[in-house]
């Protein structure tokens, strides 16, 4: 997919004026069913100790989690407004499943930027979270973390979902989703490790030049750009 038809576009205007569709105070007192609360941790190459280095697998990674490239594009591909700052970018998802595809919307809500001690080690930790708008197909929020040790150079990509699968009034969308949504959700999370796993790799080997980027259309950005 190369281009944005009209229709697309107005349906992303309409998303950044859509609020969440979950109570934000609800996520830290979710602990039992029917939310589930998934937590990923996928190694990346590694790279020297200390902070990372401007071409490491660290910055490499944090440029393709900006980016959402780090998505399966056989699954999910995000438009957004490429001018947007990443803080409140809304994003309209096109989730893909078997034969059916859904539009939904969710909003980047939180950026992490920090150096943190875990288990008397330091960690330096990059990256954002969303949480999703009236009419997804889940409700809730996921984390996606880039960690580096900084003692041994140590590189992680980390997910963190808290959601509930809440479906949609579409007869055939609900029953494909009811049946298949939650074991694609772990197969969404796990595709996104191993591609960002891939892209880094392929990156260091061949250079940024080479670095997958999102199609602009008409000031939309069309991410992941490739089939």
């Amino acid at each position: 997919m190369n281009d944005v038809p009209p229709q697309m576009r107005r349906r992303l205007r309409r998303l950044c004026e859509t609020p969440t569709n979950f109570d934000v105070a609800e996520l830290p007192q979710v602990t039992e069913d029917p939310w589930h609360i998934d937590d990923y941790c996928h190694a990346l190459p590694a790279e020297a100790p200390g902070e990372p280095a401007p071409e490491g697998p660290f910055e490499t990674a944090k440029r393709l989690l900006i980016d959402y490239e780090f998505a399966d594009p056989r699954m999910v591909r995000a438009f957004y407004d490429v001018d947007a700052p990443l803080l409140g970018r809304t994003m309209l998802l096109q989730i893909r499943f078997y034969f059916i595809h859904a539009y939904v919307g969710v909003r980047v809500s939180e950026i992490f930027d920090e150096q943190r001690e875990i288990d008397g080690r330091p960690v330096r930790i990059w990256g954002w979270a969303y949480q999703t708008l009236e009419g997804h197909l889940e409700r809730g929020q996921m984390d996606y973390q880039l960690w580096k040790h900084m003692d041994t150079g140590e590189v992680e990509y980390r997910i963190h979902a808290v959601s509930e699968l809440i479906g949609t009034s579409n007869p055939i969308v609900g029953i494909g989703f009811a049946l298949v949504g939650r074991r694609e959700q772990v197969r969404f999370a796990r595709r996104c490790a191993s591609r960002m796993e891939s892209l880094v790799v392929e990156s260091l080997e061949r250079g940024r030049k080479d670095e997958p980027a999102p199609n602009v259309e008409h000031g939309i950005a069309i991410s992941p750009a490739d089939e």
